[in-house]
């Protein structure tokens, strides 16, 4: 017998921990090789931990809703070869979350600043990643989420500092500083964070308009008190930040989509046959937006303050609604650079991990554009909100027949026709009407020339 170490593994660059969310074996269960042991919640997915070795869960190290370090142990599995042993010692995996990773100061941040000075900045890595995780003059812990909002507002490493957080060991979330974000300016802030006196005062300001209204509702009887998920409060969250940085501006287009049905029609068994695999209209939504990018590289940006960065690559997210009736959006890299057999294949097979958890962070990382297809649930159009800190979203309705007039040589006819609504919502800081048009009407003519003998 030999006792096995189950870490947690690395899940992308900038992915340096993650919250126990669920243990789905008990101390004495047999676990097969592969099989899942528990559920992991980091900023930007949930996934399940699998076992690299068959035996018996002997014990937990961590419990539920603790912070973990990447290539911290996890569990101690025991195995009946002798010939797996221990991945890391015994005493650092039975340490606590707090005391396993011990403080490790930057050698760059100095010490806190006096109230007079004003507070470190963090500096903005022009990428869609977050920040690298590390720790201030303090010592404190701060995830890549936290720290990439904190450079984006400006909030500085003495200001975090003074943010209590809700978290394990008082660790700062993304809620907590979304939260304090929402108040900031107001009585409640640290007085030692107030701007200098040359700036207008902020007792100047009517007091009810640095405090946030908020709706109170009083239930009734029969009803049902449903708490969010993480997961939800995650996405509550984030449209909520997106709508109040951006100006949202929405385009709409209708296509003519007769040919490119009428082609999928005719190809999509054999396809399937070949490739074992379907191919749906998504891929080849994705295909048309990859080439209007190309045409218009402005849409393919993200802007911090009063700087553009333009991205080299086409990463498109795709929103994808999960079983639990919440969305994520993982990405297909590289989109311009794959044909639409390869765009197919990413599209199904990110769809497939998204459905059964087991997406890795850098799934839904590093994405410059998204697209959501609201017509999958039979919706004719719809008004994305933006996925920050892109610029842009475009939305494809339901196919649907419709009349149309069709231009033939013996005159204008009356036809049935396969009709679709783009609709494109932009963030009107950088992207005006005329840009934010012709790139919708751009993708409505890649779908409009689809080419019905085209092979696949």
């Amino acid at each position: 017998m030999a006792q096995y170490e189950l870490l947690l593994p690395k899940m992308g660059e900038s992915v340096a921990e993650a919250t126990i969310t669920q243990w789905l074996k008990q101390p004495g269960d047999s676990i097969a090789m592969d099989e899942s042991v528990l559920t992991i919640a980091t900023d930007k997915v949930d996934s399940d931990v699998p076992s690299p070795v068959a035996g018996t869960l002997v014990k937990w190290l961590y419990e539920v809703n603790d912070v973990v370090q990447v290539g911290q142990a996890l569990a101690l599995v025991e195995t009946e070869s002798g010939s797996a042993s221990a991945t890391a010692p015994a005493s650092a995996a039975t340490a606590p979350a707090s005391a396993a990773a011990a403080p490790q100061a930057s050698a760059s941040a100095p010490d806190a600043p006096a109230a007079a000075e004003a507070p470190e900045a963090i500096p903005f890595v022009p990428t869609t990643e977050a920040l690298p995780v590390g720790r201030t003059s303090s010592g404190r812990f701060y995830s890549p989420l936290v720290r990439s909002i904190a450079a984006k507002e400006g909030l500085g490493a003495a200001e975090l500092d003074q943010i209590p957080g809700s978290g394990a060991d008082g660790r700062l979330n993304k809620a907590d500083l979304l939260a304090y974000l929402a108040n900031r300016g107001s009585a409640s802030a640290p007085a030692a964070l107030a701007a200098p006196a040359v700036s207008a005062p902020v007792a100047a300001a009517p007091a009810a308009s640095s405090t946030p209204k908020t709706s109170s509702y009083s239930p009734q009887e029969g009803d049902e008190i449903i708490e969010m998920d993480r997961m939800r409060k995650l996405i509550a969250d984030h449209m909520v930040m997106s709508k109040s940085t951006s100006p949202h501006v929405t385009s709409f287009v209708e296509a003519d989509v007769t040919n490119l049905v009428r082609w999928r029609d005719n190809v999509k068994q054999a396809f399937e046959k070949r490739e074992g695999e379907k191919i749906t209209f998504t891929p080849i939504f994705i295909e048309a937006v990859a080439k209007a990018i190309k045409d218009f590289p402005m849409i393919n940006i993200s802007i911090d303050g009063d700087k553009i960065y333009r991205h080299k690559n086409i990463n498109i997210g795709m929103a994808t609604a999960l079983p639990t009736g919440n969305l994520i959006v993982p990405v297909i890299k590289n989109a311009d650079q794959l044909n639409l057999s390869g765009i197919t294949k990413q599209v199904n097979a990110l769809a497939n991990r998204a459905r059964t958890n087991q997406l890795k962070p850098d799934d839904i990382q590093g994405g410059t554009y998204t697209l959501t297809n609201v017509g999958s649930f039979g919706n004719v159009m719809g008004t994305p909100i933006i996925n920050q800190p892109q610029v842009a979203i475009l939305a494809v309705g339901a196919i649907r027949k419709m009349p149309a007039v069709v231009e033939t040589p013996e005159g204008d006819m009356i036809a049935i026709r396969h009709k679709i609504i783009l609709s494109h919502s932009y963030d009107h800081r950088v992207v005006d009407g005329a840009l934010g048009g012709m790139f919708v009407r751009r993708v409505a003519d890649y779908l409009e020339a689809w080419d019905v003998n085209r092979n696949i």
